[in-house]
């Protein structure tokens, strides 16, 4: 019997509870098939949160994390709670969760399904090929630097500090470079050094540690340039790693390459092996109880979870495995349709990908 691992699931706001409870049947399925054993406990976090314990991060779902060996998340947040002061806002807890946790960096892969190509805006000829990794610096940047408002002659003027430190760049440029080892061997480093002194620091301190990765082809691309090339021609980058506020944007943008953001997974890191798993989305209370959300990265979120933080490569290839399949097929939800498939509700693609998993 292998050893039961323990995973604090937050499903969150919006469509958030009904993404994660598809994942939840999948982890259930890997038990069955593989021999795997996962205990869940569930917490509130987000803005269900902030009505139920007056906080985003209340004490108790911290305590539930950190007996974890990894975390499983819906999304949070929604314009219910958008004029709340900062520390009653959903992303105040999302800050808040990963520096307590020590999240320190964000994996966002992004693959393009041959059979999805028609679901981007991009021609297919220019998605080829494109298979991606942004890695993301998490604690550090202008989300977390000193932010203050001042008078001045001119009328009220606000500041916020970008910081960063060598060893919160160095340690994000040796999980990329590691990563970039498992992969096609080619890192990007993105920056603005022809203008920030932090982006000249990240640079120097990127070329230093590149001395230890000689295999590994290093680039360095501004990151203006980065958001243009990644339209032009995706498929040349292979693990793109960056600072905070750059990896949020162009994380995004890398996202909507393969056709929805309702595909793309993602996993925050700190050292060892314990990971926060979540899909890129967001809770999208537009459609949140209609069965219309796409559970794909959410799915895909779990299965970064039993590899990264696991080791469980069997299971976690099974998954993928199985959601190719299903899209292979044909079956699409709303958001991937394109008009050209009948849409499946949340729970049938999510049925789908669970008959299909098998070793």
């Amino acid at each position: 019997m292998a050893e039961t691992k323990k995973i604090a699931v937050i499903a969150g706001d919006g469509i958030g509870p009904e993404v994660v409870a598809e994942a939840e049947k999948v982890l259930r399925k890997i038990e069955d098939v593989f021999g795997y054993s996962f205990e869940t406990e569930h917490a509130l976090f987000g803005g269900i949160a902030i009505d139920e314990k007056g906080t985003p991060l209340p004490d108790e779902t911290l305590d539930v994390c950190k007996r974890a060996d990894a975390v499983l998340l819906g999304a949070v947040g929604g314009p219910k709670w958008d004029n709340n002061p900062k520390e009653l806002r959903p992303e105040t807890g999302l800050l808040g969760i990963r520096k307590a946790l020590g999240l320190f960096s964000n994996l966002r892969p992004a693959v393009v399904f041959d059979c999805l190509k028609d679901a981007s805006t991009l021609k297919p000829e220019v998605l080829e090929g494109t298979d991606l990794m942004v890695v993301r610096e998490l604690t550090g940047g202008i989300y977390f630097g000193e932010k203050f408002r001042r008078e001045t002659e001119q009328g009220q003027e606000a500041v916020d500090t970008c910081a960063y430190n060598v060893t919160e760049v160095e340690r994000i440029a040796r999980q990329a470079f590691e990563i970039a080892l498992k992969r096609r061997k080619k890192l990007a480093s993105v920056d603005k050094a022809n203008v920030l002194e932090t982006s000249r620091l990240w640079r120097e301190t990127v070329i230093r540690v590149s001395a230890d990765y000689p295999e590994v082809e290093l680039e360095h691309v501004l990151v203006d340039n980065c958001a243009m090339q990644l339209l032009r021609r995706p498929s040349s980058f292979d693990v793109i790693v960056t600072e905070n506020m750059f990896g949020d944007i162009l994380s995004d943008e890398a996202a909507m390459l393969t056709g929805s953001i309702g595909m793309l997974a993602s996993a925050s890191l700190g050292e060892g092996s314990y990971g926060l798993y979540e899909p890129v989305h967001g809770s999208a209370p537009d459609i949140a109880g209609q069965g219309l959300a796409n559970p794909i990265a959410t799915i895909l979120s779990s299965a970064l979870m039993l590899r990264l933080t696991f080791g469980y490569e069997d299971a976690a290839d099974a998954i993928e495995r199985a959601v190719a399949e299903v899209l292979d097929a044909g079956h699409r939800t709303s958001d991937i349709a394109a008009g050209r498939a009948e849409a499946l509700s949340t729970g049938q693609m999510g049925d789908l990908i669970l008959n299909a998993i098998r070793k």
